[in-house]
C-alpha cells in the first residue's frame, strides 16, 4: 500500500520522457530557517564535530563527517528528486481496455476523535474520482486496518469518496496490509466479476512495485499515476538541504528496498 498533473490520461502520456524544471526561488529567510533549525542544524553541528574529532581520531571523525555529508545530500532537492525520478521512469503501457479502477490506499491521518484518510491517499482518490467521471468505470478501493482498533482504510476511502467526491465505490477490499496483498486480494475479488484489466491508481514512485505485484496475479493493470514531479536541473536552490526532501529520499529508498524484497521473495515478473 504502502509528485502540469497526470490524472488518468491516455497511456502514451504515462510513459512520456521526464523533463527537468526550475525550482521556485528561495528567500534568504527561507534558507536561514531551513539551515538554522533542527534537524539540519543538528546535522551541521555533528558535521563540525566530526571534522574536529578527525584530528585526534581520524577514523571516527571521518566516519561522522561522511555520514553527516551523506545525510545533508539526501536532504537536497537535487538528490531527493533524482532518487524519486529513478522510480518513475519506464512505466509500461499494457494493451487492453480497463473494466474497473483500482485505488491503492496510502496512509491515514489521526485526529483526537477519529481516523481519516491521509494526504497521499487523498491524492490517489482525487485522481481516481476524475478518472471515474471521465470513463464511468466502477471503483475498487483496497486497504486494511493500519492500527489496532482502526477501521480498514478501504472503508474510510469509500466513505470519503461518497461524502467528499460524490463518487460511489463498487467494491471494498478491507484486508490488504501491503502492496502484494492489495494486488492478490483485489485480483481475487475482480476475477469473480469477470474483470481482467484495470486502471491502477497510485503515485508514480510506487507504480513499478504495484504493477509487478498485480502482474504476478495475472491481472492486467494500466498505470493511472497521480502525477510526475519535476526532475531538478541542478540550480543553486536544488542543493540547499531541506527537511522535507529528506523524507522524499527516505520514501524513495524505502520503495527501492521494497522492490528488491518483492523480487527476491516472489521472483522476477515475466518480461523484466
Amino acid at each position: 500500500m504502502r509528485m502540469e498533473n497526470v490524472i488518468g490520461k491516455a497511456r502514451p502520456e504515462h510513459t512520456a520522457p521526464r523533463k527537468t524544471g526550475s525550482a521556485p526561488p528561495m528567500s534568504p529567510q527561507a534558507i536561514a530557517t531551513t539551515l538554522l533549525l533542527p534537524p539540519l542544524l543538528l546535522v551541521l553541528i555533528a558535521l563540525l564535530g566530526g571534522l574536529l574529532a578527525a584530528r585526534r581520531r581520524p577514523v571516527v571523525g571521518i566516519g561522522i563527517a561522511v555520514s553527516c555529508l551523506l545525510l545533508l545530500l539526501l536532504a537536497t532537492p537535487f538528490v531527493a528528486g533524482h532518487l524519486r525520478a529513478s522510480l518513475e521512469d519506464g512505466l509500461p503501457s499494457p494493451a487492453g481496455a480497463p473494466q474497473a479502477i483500482v485505488v491503492l490506499s496510502g496512509e491515514v491521518a489521526r485526529a483526537t476523535d477519529r481516523v481519516e484518510v491521509g494526504p497521499l491517499t487523498l491524492e490517489r482518490m482525487r485522481t481516481a474520482a476524475a478518472l471515474h467521471r471521465r470513463t464511468g468505470l466502477p471503483l475498487l478501493v483496497t486497504g486494511g486496518a493500519l492500527g489496532r482498533g482502526d477501521p480498514p482504510i478501504a472503508a474510510l476511502m469509500a466513505r470519503s469518496f461518497a461524502e467528499d467526491f460524490g463518487v460511489p465505490v463498487r467494491w471494498i477490499e478491507p484486508g490488504a496490509l501491503d502492496t502484494r496483498d492489495n494486488a492478490e486480494l483485489s485480483a481475487a475479488l475482480l476475477r469473480r466479476e469477470g474483470i481482467g484489466t484495470v486502471h491502477l491508481v497510485t503515485h508514480a514512485w510506487h507504480m513499478h512495485r504495484a504493477l509487478d505485484a498485480f502482474a504476478r496475479t495475472g491481472l492486467t493493470a494500466v498505470p493511472a499515476v497521480v502525477r510526475f514531479d519535476r526532475v531538478p536541473d541542478g540550480q543553486a536552490t536544488d542543493w540547499i538541504p531541506r527537511p522535507d526532501q529528506l523524507y522524499v529520499s527516505w520514501l524513495a529508498l524505502r520503495e527501492w528496498a521494497g522492490i528488491l524484497v518483492y523480487r527476491l521473495r516472489d521472483g522476477a515478473v515475466a518480461g523484466k
